[in-house]
């Protein structure tokens, strides 16, 4: 019996030894189908193929690509696990021709594949074609020898495919399996067609024709395939089974699931075993691909699935959290096809334990308030919605996992007056934003957010996305289009593009329709809507149009370097400094970054080396860069670091970054976590290199670092290496000798200014036999007085000279007036056996009067003043005579 391993590997193979290019599965997420949830078919990474947008270095293609249906129009959760053919999670195998092979060859090719390769009974099989298509049903006949009642003609759309409204369309062909009479049921096309008998197990589709907006539609100029086999379907077949749960894969994750709950996988919880088996596949492989549990978009459908899970397991009386114990298995059984469930293992186990630890405080007492409300009600009456709605507002119950409880009880729920109260929290939420004091254009935002939903956000895992535009904002109102010049805001369904929080500034770059360019210069989120600033550079952008949203990739790279260095840099200043560092504001732009933090006083030189090496030390470590969700008081439990400003709900990201011998987190080995929201570079070494720039004060007790990354800090030094080697050469020396010789010539030129500032004072008191130039001593009043006005003299010079004049004269007082550019320095000197009868501070003040200053202070026998107007000396020597003559 072949496994589903086997079965897939049969199926690529085959196509690859036909000319197809085996291609990777897609990540769940779709890039360039902004109308989907998650991938839910194989062509989904082939669109822009088929539509001629794109082309590649192939034009055949098979893959065996990972399907969810959990969400949207595609939505199979309520059926999982209690039919045999419904699932969350699926693998779609495919061949695909891009303008190559048409019809025959993709009829040929799946006819000797099913029966040849895998060795199906051609006389089991039937096929249904567009009633219209004589092409194919002449093929089928002629190719497979299928007799006419076995090419059903169908005239509905279940045989005619269209990938939207408009566009590329096409008829298809289904190929199905007769299981026999003995299983209810009747052919396609038959009013028992929904019985179990005939099973589809293959659509092959033939785009051939594109349709326009007036119903009409044309062939295509490159005729294309599509298919999809079901890989659990097709297994379940060939594997002699009827159900697709009891393949050699799902059958191992239920025997895992009964292992690990002590629950028979065949007894009266089979359902529940089930249940477990489909939602691991899926949310180990949303999680593989960068989907975390939150209360919005993917992560809240992601969210549905794994307590839908958890509960089923507490159904089965599984005490302590299963689904992370489960994850080996599936990667035993699925990660030597998928290569990226292995690689994500720890963070699956460790996401699943984290939500399955918080729901189960939760479920206990959510089950008992729905006991407790159903014991009330008449026997078999519906659960009033707003009793679901106090179940999904207080304790986080889904309506669906609600809905999936009361099935089992024969019960239902009003699902009208839950709208209702769902519509009244949100008028209630509106009401309190629209008083916040926030712009006042916010409705706007909230009226988007409640036609909408909230933007979904693509930007941790890709920087290019396709998406659809929902508004379009110019000159403050809504409008149906704008053209070229006009500045507007525009609000798409998802988008790659981060809007600025934390610090981090909002991306930058473009969105793309096939009517015209916009140039986004900003982006902002209000109400969770995301909001991309710009102008249209060329033709027009119209609601409703589908757009391709590419971020600026090199501003967004320089962006998260600054942003993941400014996390080390925090943790680098805490180690250095002390605990008492925490983040005060912080700015990370493309070029720069910018780091606010509480501290006293200045960083030493040898503290800011300190700090600078060892941010450095962990970009050299290159560790990934790992994020997490838990609830804020999980993540400070382990010690994460909360951001200065932000608000936090019940639950946050966590960035964990760096390897150490001593650190926190769980294992107590990581070096920095923080509860950050923004984006981040995958690895530490990606960050290139990190140099501080500048410390100065912000405000009283908050310090600033600013600091460079990657291309912009290796261009800085590149500057300061450029400077150093100018200095150098001046000094005529080698950079690493430019100190020393520096230093050596300050010293020499401290020497030299002494020398003479000296024979300047000699030369002041008369030369150096101390004759000459110095001013002659008259009597005034009594008083010895000497004056004097000198050129080439400092200010600082001044008291030197007036002790070494008051030395010569024995007794009096001296005046020295120093011209230095036309202002003056004044000092003025009094023997000690004066100063009770005149003081120098006087003496300084009157001459300072004249020189157009004010002021002047020191001692009685000493003081110091200055003024404006060093050609009034003779006038300010005569104001201290004429105050000498007064006492």
């Amino acid at each position: 019996m072949p496994s589903l391993n086997d079965i897939r590997s049969t199926f690529l193979d085959f196509y690859v030894k036909n000319g197809h290019r085996q291609v990777h599965s897609s990540p769940l997420v779709p890039r360039n189908d902004p109308t989907l949830m998650f991938v839910n078919s194989g062509m989904v990474q082939f669109k822009n193929l088929f539509t001629g947008v794109e082309t590649r270095d192939y034009t055949r293609a098979t893959s065996s690509q990972k399907c969810v249906r959990a969400g949207g129009k595609h939505n199979d959760l309520d059926n999982v696990g209690y039919t045999a053919r419904h699932h969350t999670f699926f693998e779609m195998l495919g061949n695909f021709s891009f303008g190559d092979y048409f019809k025959e060859e993709a009829i040929i090719y799946a006819w000797d594949l099913i029966t040849k390769e895998f060795g199906i009974d051609k006389d089991r099989l039937l096929v249904t074609v567009y009633h219209t298509d004589d092409e194919a049903a002449a093929i089928w006949k002629r190719y497979a020898g299928l007799p006419d009642e076995r090419i059903i003609r169908i005239p509905t759309d279940d045989n005619f495919w269209m990938m939207g409204p408009t566009g590329p369309c096409g008829p298809s062909s289904e190929i199905f399996y007769d299981h026999g009479p003995h299983i209810p049921g009747g052919p396609p096309g038959s009013p028992e067609e929904d019985g179990d008998r005939f099973i589809e197990i293959w659509n092959l589709v033939f785009m051939q024709f594109e349709r326009f907006e007036d119903g009409t539609q044309r062939d295509l100029p490159n005729q294309s395939i599509d298919t999809g086999m079901g890989l659990e379907r097709i297994g379940a077949l060939l594997q002699g089974k009827h159900d697709n749960y009891d393949t050699d894969l799902m059958r191992s994750l239920i025997e895992a699931s009964a292992h690990a709950t002590s629950a028979d996988p065949d007894g009266p919880g089979n359902v529940h075993h089930r249940v477990i088996a489909d939602h691991l596949r899926s949310t180990s492989f949303l999680i593989a691909d960068g989907v975390l549990p939150s209360n919005e978009g993917r992560g809240y459908v992601l969210r549905r699935i794994m307590r839908r899970a958890m509960r089923h397991a507490h159904l089965l009386g599984a005490q302590d959290p299963v689904m992370h114990r489960l994850v080996p298995a599936l990667v035993q059984q699925m990660g030597q096809a998928f290569p990226e469930l292995g690689r994500a293992q720890p963070m699956i186990e460790e996401t699943l334990l984290s939500e399955e630890t918080r729901f189960k405080q939760t479920l206990d007492r959510g089950l008992k308030m729905l006991d407790d409300e159903l014991a009330q009600l008449p026997e078999g009456a519906e659960l009033p919605g707003e009793t679901a709605f106090k179940l999904y507002d207080t304790y986080g119950f889904p309506l669906d996992l609600t809905q999936d409880a009361l099935r089992e009880k024969g019960r239902g729920v009003n699902t009208e007056s839950f709208t209702t109260a769902m519509d009244a929290q949100k008028a209630k939420a509106r009401a309190a934003w629209s008083g916040s004091g926030e712009q006042a254009d916010a409705t706007i935002w909230f009226d988007i957010a409640e036609r909408h939903g909230v933007t979904e956000f693509l930007g941790y895992e890709t920087g290019e996305a396709e998406g659809q535009v929902l508004a379009i904002i110019r000159d403050g109102a809504p409008t149906e289009e704008a053209g070229t010049g006009d500045s507007v805001q525009v609000v798409t369904n998802q988008t790659p593009f981060y809007a600025e929080a934390g610090g981090q500034v909002g991306d930058t770059g473009s969105i793309l329709t096939e009517d015209g360019l916009m140039h986004v210069t900003d982006t902002r989120k209000v109400a969770g809507v995301f909001i991309h600033f710009g102008e249209i550079e060329k033709g027009r952008m119209m609601r409703g149009k589908g757009a391709e949203l590419r971020v600026d990739a090199e501003r967004r790279a320089g962006i998260e370097a600054n942003h993941s260095a400014t996390h080390l840099l925090h943790e680098a200043l805490r180690e250095t400094l002390g605990d008492h560092v925490a983040q005060r504001g912080s700015l990370n732009a493309p070029d720069r970054l910018r780091f606010d933090f509480s501290h006293s006083k200045a960083l030493s030189h040898d503290e800011l080396m300190q700090v600078e090496r060892e941010v450095n030390r962990f970009i050299r470590q290159n560790s990934a860069v790992e994020t997490r969700i838990m609830t804020p008081d999980d993540a400070r439990a382990i010690g994460a670091q909360a951001l200065f400003g932000e608000k936090y709900g019940d639950e946050v990201r966590v960035v964990s970054m760096g390897e150490a011998e001593t650190g926190k987190g769980p294992a107590g080995q990581t070096w920095s976590i923080e509860l950050c929201g923004g984006t981040h570079v995958r690895r530490t070494g990606d960050i290139g290199l990190f140099t501080l720039t500048g410390d100065s004060a912000s405000s009283a007790g908050v310090r600033r670092i600013e600091a460079l990354t990657g291309a912009a800090a290796f261009d800085h030094l590149a500057r300061q290496q450029q400077q150093l080697q100018r200095v150098a050469g001046a000094l005529k020396t080698q950079p690493a000798e430019a100190f020393d010789r520096l230093r050596a010539l300050q010293d020499e030129r401290k020497s030299l200014a002494a020398e003479v500032s000296q024979l300047r004072r000699d030369l002041a008191m008369g030369g150096a036999g101390g004759e000459g130039n110095a001013a002659a001593p008259k009597q005034v009043n009594g008083i010895a007085f000497a004056a004097q006005v000198l050129t080439g003299v400092s200010g600082k010079d001044l008291p030197a000279l007036i002790d070494a004049h008051k030395q010569k004269i024995g007794s009096g007082a001296v005046l020295m007036i120093a011209d230095a550019g036309g202002k003056a320095a004044v000092a003025a000197g009094v023997t000690d056996d004066l100063t009770d009868r005149i003081s120098a501070v006087d003496l300084v003040r009157a001459a300072v009067a004249e020189l157009g200053g004010k002021g002047g202070g020191g001692r009685a026998d000493m003081a110091q003043g200055g003024g404006a107007d060093a050609a009034r000396a003779d006038a300010a020597i005569a104001a201290a005579e004429k105050l000498l003559e007064e006492n």
